[in-house]
């Protein structure tokens, strides 16, 4: 039986804009729709959404279970209008914000999915990264639909850092993903505060600032963790002030963003790769 709901998001909402680039080895999103296999206690589901010109979701899925996953991995009840409106005369965002509003970062199926994307993306090529996300995640998880699950801790355990090195990933990474999937379920961090799970994985060794802030935001849907030394960011900061600026040195660019500073993070990435950041003029020789 197939569960059909209309979702309402909670302040501007754009599909089409916050699935560019989303695509993975568990969900299509493109043309402003959404489908992705989910796992609903032992059985797999297909979901598929819509955006209608109203801005209504229309969601088609299997269960309820569906459903939720779809107001989950599309933020719909995250509202981010204050955030919006706070900064709307900032000298970084403002126009990214005018032409970018219904902007929203897309959450990955588990918190394992993304503590894998933040140890495959360490400072190395995006479309590298993906591709190995993608290739552990078939090796890792049943397929339904053409479209695999999302991997859990479970998921992930069971292989060994020479079988994720043959797939791809560093040793060190490899390491580092396997002991927190063994310890413990990733998903009961979505129980705790924000500052209580940067702190722990804080502590792990082979994770660093920036792939906290992808768990956090991709993972938990926390808005308030930023991206820090986020390689993109460092490029922003070296094209404002005319120099090279090292990673760390680009954390300066969220800090005007307080409990906003993740999703400060998407914005200024996407209003920087849009040309909507305003750079100083270099001056012809």
């Amino acid at each position: 039986m197939t569960v059909r709901a209309e979702l309402r998001p909670q302040g501007p909402y754009s599909l089409r804009l916050s699935g560019r680039l989303a695509s993975d080895a568990t969900r299509v999103v493109a043309g402003g729709t959404y489908r992705a296999t989910v796992r609903v206690e032992d059985r797999l589901e297909r979901v598929h959404a819509v955006q209608r010109a109203d801005g209504t979701i229309v969601v088609a899925a299997a269960s309820d279970a569906g459903v939720d996953h779809v107001r989950f991995a599309l933020g719909l009840d995250d509202d981010h209008s204050e955030f919006l409106r706070r900064f709307a005369a900032d000298p970084l965002l403002g126009e990214t914000l005018r032409q970018l509003r219904g902007l929203r970062p897309m959450r990955t199926g588990t918190v394992a999915q993304a503590l894998l994307r933040a140890v495959a993306g360490q400072l190395i090529q995006a479309s590298r990264a993906r591709q190995i996300e993608r290739t552990i995640i078939r090796a890792a998880t049943p397929e339904h639909g053409g479209l695999h699950a999302p991997p859990t801790s479970a998921d992930l355990a069971r292989f060994s850092p020479a079988q994720l090195g043959r797939l791809g990933l560093g040793a060190r990474r490899a390491s580092c993903l396997i002991r927190l999937c063994r310890s413990f379920d990733l998903e009961r961090l979505k129980e705790q505060p924000s500052g209580a799970v940067a702190a722990r994985l804080g502590r792990e060794r082979g994770l660093g600032p920036w792939s906290v802030g992808i768990v956090c935001l991709e993972g938990l849907g926390r808005y308030e963790h930023g991206l820090a030394r986020d390689l993109g960011l460092a490029k922003l900061a070296s094209a404002l002030w005319g120099r090279w600026a090292e990673p760390e040195e680009a954390d300066v660019l969220l800090e005007p963003y307080d409990e906003w500073a993740g999703l400060a993070s998407i914005y200024l990435l996407a209003g920087f790769g849009r040309g909507l950041i305003p750079l100083p003029r270099v001056a012809a020789a």
